[in-house]
């Protein structure tokens, strides 16, 4: 058996074998080297065709031989090893799909809760003649569930600045529970019918001091159901301190009145007027103590027999003072004298002897205006009230009570229609 030939590991370059059978260059000289006998002729030319013997088959397999790499299949092999959702199991997918998809319906809940709310505002605007626009929030979730249902759960309506009587009511805030829609969905939405309402309203005191006629009075807590009334009037046109109270009534359960009582106008450092029945023109006290003091106005006062009979002083007390000036100061600087002169009504006075009340320091002008100027005038400019709108007649006042800031009354109903409910 014949040894198999091994290929060497470089083939023979045919063009060196070509080189050494070619003719030599006939224009290139004798080669000096060479032996001169052995110069022959040359030789003619014979085509040759070389062949290479065939490679016998190598111990390595076909599928190790080489190829040219493929750079298309593996970018593609590589990108899709990166992905990095390649790795991802299917159920974290289906997840991720559904929360995608929650979102999306919560959203648009959303959009049609906003979009309800913002008709009902509109709605209750035009019934109930506002000003302004009230806000309205409507809860519970999902939205759309509830309207399917034609049952919500809570609307909250907040209407700020609503005009009542002489006042404006700051906010008039209501919530309410079990709404019972009426008509056909979704666009035959007729009314509603309110189950359950509880609210309130609030007259804050910067309202009623900016918006009263008496401008220059101002308004504060006494107790938890009466307002103080402090400021200055103009009457005969001196500026008088006025102070009041004013007690908070409920009428029929729609309506709030006051009850202005306790009233005094203050003369600085003379006197003070209160007005009613049985109430009259009273001196401070220091003007009671000038007046003993004084000789001359003691006298004018005591000239006067109703006067001097109101003080309890005795006609011939009285004749004895003014003939003697020591009896006169004996009788006005008993303290009980003094006291007794803070406390005497100087109405009758001013009416019958106008000239006293000039002696004693007081202008009789004033005095005039006052007594011609009846009570209910004086409380109706600090008087004040509201009345819930017509519109919202099934609604009651409850609970009235006073804090610092103003006055505020509970609201409640039951079975209220809104719109056409029935």
């Amino acid at each position: 058996m014949r040894t198999p030939t091994r290929i060497p590991s470089r083939p023979p370059n045919p063009y060196e074998e070509l080189a050494e059978l070619a003719d030599p260059d006939p224009h290139a000289g004798p080669d000096p080297h060479a032996d001169p006998g052995s110069r022959t002729e040359p030789l003619p030319l014979i085509p040759l065709r070389l062949t290479y013997p065939e490679a016998e088959p190598d111990a390595e397999s076909d599928e190790d031989a080489w190829s040219p790499p493929n750079h298309r299949r593996a970018k593609r092999g590589r990108r899709r090893r990166r992905s990095p959702f390649a790795a991802v199991p299917r159920a974290l997918k289906l997840l991720v799909a559904l929360v995608v998809c929650t979102g999306i319906l919560v959203l648009a809940d959303r959009c049609a809760q906003m979009y309800a709310e913002k008709q009902a505002q509109q709605k209750l605007q035009q019934e109930l003649h506002l000003a302004a626009a009230p806000q309205v929030d409507i809860h519970g979730f999902p939205f759309l569930t509830q309207v399917l249902e034609k049952r919500l759960q809570r609307v909250d309506v907040t209407v700020p600045h609503v005009a009542a009587d002489r006042v404006s009511l700051a906010e008039v805030r209501a919530s309410a529970h079990d709404i019972r829609l009426t008509g056909s969905l979704p666009k035959s939405i007729r009314g509603a019918v309110v189950g359950d309402l509880d609210g309130e309203v609030r007259l804050s005191f910067d309202d009623m001091n900016r918006e009263l006629a008496a401008s220059q009075v101002r308004f504060s807590r006494r107790d938890d159901h009466a307002v103080d009334a402090d400021g200055k009037l103009t009457i005969a046109g001196q500026e008088l301190r006025v102070r009041a109270q004013a007690r908070l009534q409920l009428s029929g359960g729609h309506s709030l009145s006051t009850n202005v009582d306790d009233m005094s106008l203050d003369l600085p450092g003379i006197a003070t007027y209160r007005p009613g029945k049985g109430k009259g023109l009273t001196l401070h006290h220091e003007t009671a103590e000038r007046i003993s003091r004084d000789a001359a106005r003691a006298k004018a006062l005591l000239s006067v027999p109703a006067l001097a009979e109101r003080l309890g002083v005795s006609r011939a007390d009285v004749a004895a003072a003014l003939q003697s000036e020591e009896k006169l100061h004996r009788l006005t600087g008993a303290p009980r004298f003094v006291e007794k002169l803070t406390r005497l009504n100087l109405i009758d006075a001013a009416v019958d002897h106008p000239w006293l009340l000039r002696k004693l320091g007081i202008d009789p002008h004033l005095i005039a205006a006052l007594t011609h100027i009846r009570p209910p005038e004086l409380t109706d400019r600090l008087a004040f009230s509201f009345s819930l709108p017509k519109e919202a007649h099934d609604l009651q006042l409850r609970d009235v009570r006073v804090d610092k800031d103003g006055i505020r009354a509970t609201l409640s109903a039951a079975d209220v229609p809104v719109g056409k409910a029935g």
